[in-house]
């Protein structure tokens, strides 16, 4: 059995926890420019590193489909195989000159196209991506269930949480569409089934602790997309009463501004919905680095402008003094094709 390439473990961030953000250093730097993607095949060539290399972020976060190597004939062989055509990939070491890197798995790098809870290699495709991306061996959640992690950066008063949650290990089946196709019920149905759960228990519990950690700034990092409405994809709104207990959380969990990052999709748009109380979540869909959807042109009740269904990266750049993020997405020359902007208030 090929062992895996591993990452040079230089280039990865060197933190690893499970219950709550690790306490910052009021010496450490304050984040001011942040990136993100989603989407990148192994097979296919990755011109887009070139931009986000140039770029220069603080952190990079990988949003899942870091590659793509859904498993075949009972073993993970082929999800092994990916990761070691990934690590020897010229144009993806790129990616890895950021000072930090931060990843999440979405459905093609764990495993199965559109997996959950239910698949029987989970366990073995979470030891594979522990392994890539150079995960500590008495890293604790290499002895519990599940991939989702907090990290906070910077110094009280410029203090940014990034919360990866992890949208496959416990996820329950989803409701097939009666009408493959169709417009708005693609691949699945709404299911308000109260049994039914998106993050499993113990991440639900551990996400009410996360969210009391001290911020200034939070980004929530969810695989698929958590506002969107107007299709039958993987989304939230899959599982209406789990999406309905995050806006609670989150709406009960203090007044840190709060936005959210999603990839899957194949293009990159904008959305936005009331919390109630004059409070609103803003999410920025990045996808896909390398594997663009080029004929999407989807309208969402939520969305913000149109999709743009080119390759496309994310980024987030801070500005302290003005208390304000201004959030954009970027083509393939690192030019900005959308922004909104999120303020932080007094």
């Amino acid at each position: 059995m090929a062992r895996i390439f591993k990452l040079p473990a230089a280039l990865l961030l060197a933190v690893s926890l499970t219950t709550g953000a690790p306490a910052a250093s009021q010496d450490e730097p304050a984040l001011t420019r942040i990136a993100f993607g989603s989407c990148i095949d192994q097979e296919r060539p990755q011109p887009i590193t070139a931009a986000i290399e140039a770029y220069r972020p603080d952190l990079f976060v990988f949003l899942g489909d870091n590659v793509y190597g859904d498993v075949a004939g009972g073993t993970v062989d082929n999800l092994r195989h990916a990761y070691d055509v990934q690590a020897h990939n010229a144009d993806f070491a790129r990616l890895l000159a950021a000072p930090r890197i931060l990843a999440i798995w979405d459905d093609h790098d764990f495993g199965v196209n559109d997996g959950g809870g239910d698949f029987a290699l989970k366990r073995q495709s979470e030891a594979l991506f522990f392994d890539f991306w150079h995960v500590a061996a008495d890293d604790p959640r290499r002895a519990r269930d599940g991939l989702y992690a907090s990290y906070s950066f910077g110094p009280a008063g410029k203090r940014v949480q990034v919360i990866l949650l992890d949208m496959r290990y416990f996820r329950s089946p989803l409701r097939p569409t009666d009408e493959r196709d169709a417009k708005g019920k693609e691949r699945y149905l709404p299911d308000a089934s109260p049994d039914k759960t998106m993050l499993g228990a113990a991440q639900w519990a551990w996400l009410k602790a996360t969210l009391q950690d001290p911020a200034d700034l939070r980004i929530l990092a969810s695989s698929i997309q958590v506002l969107a409405d107007g299709h039958g994809y993987e989304r939230w709104g899959n599982l209406p009463r789990e999406r309905a207990r995050l806006y609670r959380l989150l709406a009960s969990s203090g007044d840190t501004p709060t936005m959210v990052i999603s990839g899957d999709r194949h293009f990159a748009a904008f959305y936005r919905v009331s919390l109630g109380e004059g409070r609103s979540l803003l999410e920025v869909t990045s996808s896909s680095l390398n594997r663009p959807w080029t004929t999407a042109d989807e309208q969402d009740p939520n969305q913000i402008g149109p999709v743009y269904s080119h390759e496309n990266f994310g980024t987030i750049e801070i500005d302290w003094r003005a208390r304000r993020a201004t959030v954009a997405i970027r083509d393939i020359g690192g030019r900005p094709v959308g922004e909104q902007t999120l303020a932080f208030g007094d």
